[in-house]
């Protein structure tokens, strides 16, 4: 994989440009990738279904790190576990265990 050192004049490089996509990856290394064609695609019943519980999973971890206390909590968490508060959020309800009922 070819390596890019970028002049110091961008800080922070992301999102789309000309059919490639632009991210950093959680290590802090810079990706570029040519951007998936996914028009064709056919999802199976179970696709969909993982689909809709990731948008509620994504629901939840913004829902849940809006609320202060919360957001400390998982903040802690994510530092033991060297994790993100979003992921251990996520996780957190496919695991079926929700902050904001317990709060």
């Amino acid at each position: 994989m070819p390596k890019v050192k970028m002049h110091p004049m961008f800080i922070e490089i992301q999102g789309k440009l000309y059919g490639m996509v632009v991210k950093l990856s959680p290590q802090g290394e810079l990706i570029i990738a040519k951007r998936p064609d996914m028009s064709k695609v056919k999802w199976s019943k179970a696709q969909k279904a993982h689909r809709k519980r990731f948008k509620l999973a994504t629901a939840y971890a913004k829902e849940a790190l809006a609320v202060p206390k919360i957001r400390r909590t998982y903040e802690r968490r994510a530092k033991k576990l060297d994790k993100t508060p979003w992921g251990l959020a996520v996780s957190d309800y496919f695991k079926g265990e929700n902050l904001l009922a317990k709060g």
